[in-house]
Parts: structure tokens; C-alpha cells; sequence
């Protein structure tokens, strides 16, 4: 990996990172779940670029420490480890990305109802970010729509804090909960992620059509950038694509590698028609 120099300090960021006691100690803590009571590991999925043909950004996806899935994981987390397992999700996200040489930005799940101490949170994230050498501009934090969210306004205020710092933001599952619009009033995210099964035979299905058009005409006068994600066939992509996302997911270009870097299918990225 090419070693990388860059300054975290954002003078536009309210909140004032002292460096945490023992935090070097933590975050290696954080990152084998030494501390958390279970193990768990990352696979990688691209995101696309249809457009220029290249990857655009890396997802972070979580998995047991030999490659299960993410539900045994996940079925593990409970009220008394959620905090700890988001501080060590984002720990074992960065210093993954970093030992894979990642160029591209990854895009790591955070829980938002785990955040209770903003600053903290943040500041293992930067910690971590510096210790591995992964610039924060590449950090991309995702949130799922449909996750329930206890307090809407406190949120977006997080999400905010999270980009003056210079993070990304993302809303994933897009169009699979009832919060979404109301969330986009209060809080514009750089990308939104079109949930799948909005995206499923959508070349066939007129309805989902024209959710997904008016949704692409909304977020390029919000300045927000559009990902469809869980494409599996060429002519969703099409169909995706003459829309104008050009930004996609899914099997079609290449299936999540655990502790590796996904090959795409070269020829996933040329459309039918062109």
C-alpha cells in the first residue's frame, strides 16, 4: 500500500479530538473483538462506475471469522454489545480496507441507535483512520432506511457532524422503509442506495419504473448522488443505466470476497445495446 499523508484536522468540526487514553490499545481491541465477546470478520463488494468502467467504492460487508454470514454475526448483538460492535465494525472496516491497498473509498454500515456519544464514536473512527493510513474522504458511512430511528432530528444532526468531519454519508435500502423522504427534508446524504427490491425485473416492471425515475430526477436536484444496488441481470442494468444511475451493485459485476479485493466481470460493464 502506498503510504499516504493527509491531515484530519477540520476546523469547521464543533467538537474538540483530544487523542483517547490508550486509544492505539482500543482500536486493536475494537478490531479483534477481543473486547466485544465474539469474532467477526469483513468480506468486500464493489460498486461500479458504468459510466468510466471503473470501481467507484468498496462496501464493507460483514462476516463471521471464517467467512459465514452476516446473520451469525448479527444475531450476536444485543442492547449491552451494540455500541461496542459499531466502534469495532468501523475499526475492522478501515484497517481491512487499509491492508487490502484499497484506492477506492469503502462504505462501512454503522448502527445510528448505537450512537450515544457522538464525540467518542467519531474520534475512535479518526483514530483509527490514522493509524492505518486511510484518508477520511474515502470513508463512506452507510445507514439503512428502514432502520429505526429513535429520535429523527438528533440523527441528522449526527449525519451532519459526520460530513463536516469529511466523512460521506450514505442512506441505504432506499424505498424499503416509510422514512426515507422525510429523512432526505431534513438531511441531503452524498449518495442514496435504491434498495433491491425496487431494482428486482425493474426492465419489466412499470410501476418500479417510475418510482426509480422520479426518485433519480429528485436526487439530481438535491445534488445526491444514486446507487442501485442488487443487480443480477444485463437488462436491469440497462434499463438502470439509460435512467442515469450509472453508479450499481450486485452479483452481475462480481460477488463480495472475504478478506479480498472482488475481480469485476469485465463484460458486466459493457450494456447490450452499446
Amino acid at each position: 500500500m502506498q503510504e499516504r499523508q493527509h491531515s484530519h484536522a477540520n476546523p469547521a468540526f464543533p467538537l474538540n479530538f483530544a487523542p483517547l487514553e490508550g486509544t492505539r490499545r482500543d482500536c486493536e481491541d475494537c478490531g479483534n473483538g477481543a473486547r466485544l465477546g465474539f469474532q467477526f470478520d469483513y468480506a468486500y463488494q464493489p460498486i461500479v462506475d458504468l459510466h468510466h468502467r471503473t470501481v467507484f467504492a468498496h462496501e464493507a460487508l460483514v462476516r463471521g471469522p471464517s467467512g459465514e454470514s452476516a446473520a451469525t454475526v448479527l444475531s450476536q448483538v444485543n442492547d449491552q454489545n451494540r455500541y461496542r460492535f459499531d466502534q469495532a465494525c468501523r475499526v475492522k472496516a478501515i484497517k481491512g480496507a487499509a491492508e487490502l491497498g484499497l484506492e477506492q473509498p469503502v462504505s462501512i454500515n454503522f448502527l445510528p441507535n448505537a450512537i450515544y456519544k457522538p464525540e467518542v464514536c467519531i474520534r475512535t473512527t479518526l483514530e483509527a483512520a490514522r493509524i492505518h493510513g486511510f484518508p477520511l474522504e474515502k470513508i463512506i458511512f452507510e445507514v439503512t432506511e428502514g432502520e429505526r430511528i429513535e429520535d429523527g432530528p438528533w440523527f441528522a444532526e449526527i449525519l451532519r457532524e459526520y460530513k463536516r468531519c469529511g466523512f460521506q454519508t450514505a442512506i441505504d435500502d432506499f424505498g424499503a422503509g416509510y422514512a426515507g423522504l422525510k429523512l432526505l427534508a431534513d438531511f441531503q446524504p452524498d449518495i442514496i442506495k435504491i434498495d433491491m427490491d425496487l431494482v428486482r425485473n425493474i426492465d419489466s416492471n412499470r410501476a418500479r419504473q417510475t418510482i426509480v425515475r422520479r426518485l433519480v430526477d429528485l436526487c439530481r436536484d438535491m445534488e445526491i448522488q444514486v446507487v442501485a444496488e442488487g443487480i443480477e441481470t444485463p437488462a436491469e442494468r440497462d434499463f438502470l443505466y439509460d435512467s442515469g444511475i450509472h453508479l450499481m451493485q450486485g452479483y452481475l459485476f462480481a460477488r463480495p470476497q472475504f478478506r479480498a479485493v472482488a475481480e469485476l466481470d469485465p463484460a458486466a460493464l459493457h450494456m447490450g445495446r452499446r
